[in-house]
C-alpha cells in the first residue's frame, strides 16, 4: 500500500487519508458531494477566487474509494452529465450583410467578455455554426469575448486554462515541475478565434488582439480572483503554440 498519493498535483499523504476516513464516521449521514465540500473547508483547498475545489476533490475521494483505501457512501442521485448530455448551440438570428472596407471605417468596435452573461448564447451560437471546430464546451477557468461593429457582432474569442503539461511550453518558459504547479493558473490559451465569414476588413484580427491583450487579465482577475501574465494561441496542431509575453506584447498588439 502507497503511504502517498498524488491527484492533480496534490500530495496525499497516509496521514490525510486516515483524516478522511475519520471525516466519513464523523458525518455518516453525508452525500458524497458533501462529503467533498466539508474535506474542501477542512483542507482550505481552494480556487483563487475562493470557490470550493469541489469536483477535484470528487475526483480525489473517487480514486481513493476504487482502491480500497476509503468506503464512500453509496451514490444517492445520478446526474446526467452536461458534456456529454448537453444539446448543441441553436442558430441566432444576425444581420449577414456583408462588411467590408477599412478598419477605420467601422469603428467603433467594441469588445465584451459575455461569459456568464445574456449575450453567452449568441458567442456559443456563432462559434458553432461559422467555426470549422464547432463549440465545445470549455472545461475549467474560461472567459468569452464578443467583437461588435455597427452595432452587430462581428467576432468571437474563447480563451480556457492552460493545459497541464506541454513539454514544448514547458521547455521554452524553462519551468520545471513545481514552477509549473505553482504557476500554471497564470497562463491562458486561444481557443476559439472566429471572424465572421461576411466581415472582409483588412487587419481586424490584429486589431482584436490587441484589444483583447489589454483587457484578458483584469476581466480573468475579476472572474477568478487573479491575473494573466503569459497567453498563447493555439496552432492547427494541438502541440503546437505561439507565445506572446503579456506584459511584453500588450501595448506593441494594440499600437
Amino acid at each position: 500500500m502507497p503511504v502517498e498519493w498524488r491527484y492533480r498535483g496534490r500530495r496525499v499523504s497516509a496521514e490525510d487519508v486516515a483524516f478522511i476516513r475519520d471525516l466519513i464516521v464523523q458525518h455518516p449521514h453525508l452525500s458524497r458531494r458533501r462529503l467533498s465540500a466539508e474535506l474542501c473547508e477542512a483542507w482550505q483547498w481552494k480556487q483563487a477566487n475562493g470557490a470550493l475545489r469541489d469536483m477535484v476533490c470528487r475526483g480525489l475521494l473517487l480514486m481513493l474509494h476504487r482502491a480500497g483505501e476509503i468506503e464512500l457512501p453509496a451514490v444517492r442521485q445520478i446526474s446526467l452529465n452536461p458534456f456529454v448530455q448537453r444539446s448543441r448551440p441553436q442558430p441566432v438570428p444576425i444581420d449577414m450583410t456583408p462588411l467590408t472596407g477599412a478598419l477605420q471605417q467601422i469603428r467603433p468596435i467594441g469588445l465584451q467578455q459575455v461569459r456568464r452573461t445574456t449575450e453567452e448564447p449568441l458567442f456559443n451560437s456563432l462559434i458553432e455554426h461559422h467555426h470549422y471546430l464547432g463549440y465545445e464546451q470549455p472545461v475549467g477557468e474560461h472567459l468569452k469575448y464578443l467583437v461588435f461593429a455597427q452595432d452587430r457582432p462581428i467576432a468571437c474569442l474563447a480563451w480556457s486554462s492552460a493545459p497541464r503539461r506541454l513539454a514544448s511550453r514547458d521547455r521554452y518558459i524553462g519551468w520545471n515541475a513545481e514552477a509549473r504547479r505553482r504557476n500554471i493558473r497564470f497562463l491562458a490559451y486561444n481557443t476559439r478565434f472566429l471572424i465572421l465569414p461576411w466581415v472582409g476588413v483588412p487587419h481586424l484580427a490584429s486589431h482584436i488582439l490587441g484589444r483583447v491583450a489589454q483587457q484578458l487579465s483584469p476581466d480573468w482577475e475579476r472572474m477568478y480572483g487573479h491575473p494573466v501574465y503569459f497567453a498563447a494561441e493555439v496552432a492547427v496542431h494541438p502541440a503546437e503554440w505561439m507565445p506572446w509575453n503579456y506584459r511584453h506584447d500588450a501595448t506593441a498588439a494594440a499600437a
